[in-house]
């Protein structure tokens, strides 16, 4: 059924805690995704929906499973929390997928752990759905991110503000250590366990780095370029992840722990959702910083692994950070060339980019639509078809001059792209016409919440093809009336 080898079960017991998930009372099934399983060699019937739904609650054990707990410590909001560790979530092993890949298997919301901290352990219906669809979304998008294997009702309500049906989530990824796992142990001076986690990252994400002359310092490096790229891919789709805590930032370089992310609607680089964000730590824009930062607190725990003196480890860590900004903004002005439709490098590419995202700004332009309808713009056509393109585009701003100024620029850039270059297809392979929107969202859960799931299923299957235009899915391209927006977002615990 699972051809489990936990390798991180095989860890000395100080990186975790053996915990079994707590059975409920009546799991029903919301979704499986067979394609995931068959990828991952999962052995499952996917017309056995007890079976499913008893799996992936935690009330049936697989064969071969090792449950545990990871600890870890983190930054959150900038202050430093010594232990924190999976709270509601447990780990149920490893499995080598048909590419070779190693994923772990975690049910999130399975009941509690030694690392709970008073809490209760469980997930509610909402933040399941969130997760799910913003993890499969990604997916679709090309942007590495934790996968959704399935979702389940526990049938049995958790209580928050007020009671709400409770579920499990069951998430795949290509490892779960943190940042916050190396902070674990640099906290307790534990130099021999921040070696072991060194190695283990490296055998499992990297063993190309074995070869190195300085593996751990290549180590960093890799993290930090992993991560730099990823946060470019956020930032050209309009995401803001909304807790980019040290505890939340993968060494693996996939986005991970979706809780109250959100994507742009109307483009405002100060943009916050999450409701915790009150200092705008984690605003749109804010982003690229903070990676850097939470790359230097990886860097901090790494610094006796670099170098025996201390001022050399210092030196070759400052090394890693600087180039974090230079490869995000190389990564950043090649995802908005691709969304402009350029091939070619210029000078004024930056310049380009930015005088449309301060038109879009000012004009409260939508993000997703004004680069959709741009690129429907460099496909089309002389004559009315143009003229209509052009219309569409410039009517997204308020007031609309900002965008008329700015389409010559972009035109005459365009035209120093060499003859065979297609623009207009590259542009629809990077420019979006339907994301996630956090009204689409909200809806789906309402929905949930009533017991009618149909919305959730059209809007996975809306996002499965987010590039491609389909007339049926028409409607979740639109942008929210200004009653439908959402304002803020919440965290799943």
């Amino acid at each position: 059924m699972f051809l489990f080898d936990n390798s991180y079960a095989r860890l000395p017991e100080r990186f975790h805690a053996s915990v079994y998930p707590e059975a409920v009372s009546g799991p029903v099934l919301i979704k499986f995704n067979e394609a995931l399983a068959k990828n991952l060699s999962l052995d499952l019937d996917p017309k056995d929906t007890n079976r499913l739904a008893a799996i992936f609650a935690g009330n049936v054990l697989p064969p071969g499973a090792e449950p545990l707990a990871m600890a870890y410590a983190g930054h959150q909001f900038g202050n430093f929390v010594p232990q924190l560790g999976d709270g509601r979530a447990i780990l149920l092993g490893e499995v080598v997928d048909v590419e070779g890949v190693r994923r772990d298997i975690q049910l999130k919301g399975a009941g509690p752990t030694p690392f709970s901290r008073r809490g209760d352990g469980r997930a509610a219906l909402g933040p399941v759905l969130r997760e799910y669809i913003i993890s499969e979304a990604f997916a679709a998008l090309g942007i590495p991110a934790t996968r959704a294997l399935a979702a389940v009702l526990s049938g049995e309500p958790v209580y928050r503000e007020q009671p709400v049906p409770g579920a499990v989530f069951t998430r795949v990824a290509a490892s779960h250590v943190r940042v916050g796992t190396f902070q674990f142990f640099a906290a307790r001076e534990d130099q021999e366990a921040i070696r072991l986690l060194a190695d283990y990252g490296i055998d499992r994400h990297y063993p190309d780095l074995k070869q190195e002359p300085e593996p751990y310092l290549a180590l960093l490096q890799r993290v930090s370029d992993r991560q730099a790229a990823l946060i470019a891919r956020w930032l050209s789709i309009g995401f803001i992840h909304g807790v980019m805590n040290t505890d939340n930032m993968t060494i693996s370089g996939e986005s991970i722990d979706f809780g109250p992310c959100a994507f742009l609607d109307e483009y405002d680089p100060m943009k916050v959702f999450s409701s915790i964000d009150r200092q705008g730590r984690y605003a749109y824009r804010n982003q690229p910083g903070i990676g850097q930062w939470n790359i230097a607190r990886l860097a901090e725990c790494l610094l006796p692994l670099l170098d025996a003196d201390e001022e050399k480890a210092v030196g070759k860590a400052n090394e890693v950070l600087k180039s974090f900004g230079e490869t995000f903004q190389s990564h950043w002005i090649a995802a908005f060339r691709r969304k402009l439709g350029l091939g070619l490098e210029e000078a004024g590419d930056a310049e380009l980019v930015q005088d449309l995202l301060t038109a879009m700004h000012e004009g409260r332009a939508d993000f997703t639509l004004t680069f959709r309808r741009l690129t429907d713009l460099a496909g089309a056509e002389e004559g009315q078809k143009a003229l209509a393109a052009e219309a569409a585009f410039t009517e997204g701003f308020m007031p609309w001059e900002k965008a008329e100024e700015w389409l010559p620029r972009w035109r005459a850039r365009l035209a120093r792209e060499p003859e065979r270059h297609d623009a207009a297809s590259l542009m629809r392979s990077v420019n979006p016409a339907i994301i996630p929107r956090n009204h689409r969202i909200e809806q789906v859960i309402r929905a949930a919440m009533e017991g009618d799931l149909k919305p959730f299923e059209r809007l996975l299957e809306a996002l499965a093809e987010p590039y491609a235009d389909r007339a049926e899915f028409d409607e979740y391209r639109e942008a929210p009336l200004d009653e439908q927006k959402v304002r803020l977002t919440f965290c799943g615990t």
